[in-house]
């Protein structure tokens, strides 16, 4: 499947960035896209941030990209629960983890997307226990 088209938000987070984070950046946007289905994408110009998910706010994110002008983090919201036997996830808060990515080749690594995969079974869970308690 192809990309989306980018949102002019999304473009002008991405304009000031070197050529080789963009490329990074665009290359984790598509695994994205493809990996979780209908995810809206929102940026957050201040924070310098791309939001993955099914709504509006933070009880309805996925996964984020966390920009910065020597790469770029995929944010993973409940990534602190997530098995990681290779050591890929970064951070030590008590909810997320992220993966750094510098090169677009590491966004390619098949535990990438299994992460995604995680992530998006999590955000389910939390809507499903949401549902049954209201």
């Amino acid at each position: 499947m192809p990309p989306r088209n980018l949102p002019p938000d999304v473009k002008a987070l991405l304009e000031p960035l070197p050529a080789d984070v963009r490329t990074v950046v665009e290359r984790g946007r598509t695994l994205v896209l493809a990996t979780l289905p209908k995810v809206v994408e929102t940026a957050d110009q201040r924070a310098r941030v791309i939001g993955y998910g099914y709504g509006e706010g933070y009880r309805d994110m996925v996964a984020t990209a966390i920009l910065s002008n020597k790469g770029v983090k995929l944010g993973l919201v409940g990534g602190a629960k997530f098995p990681d036997p290779n050591g890929l996830l970064a951070g030590s808060g008590k909810v997320h983890r992220y993966i750094p990515f510098t090169e677009p080749r590491q966004v390619g690594c098949p535990e990438v997307k299994a992460f995604l995969r995680l992530a998006l079974a999590a955000w389910k869970d939390r809507v499903d226990t949401a549902a049954r308690l209201s």
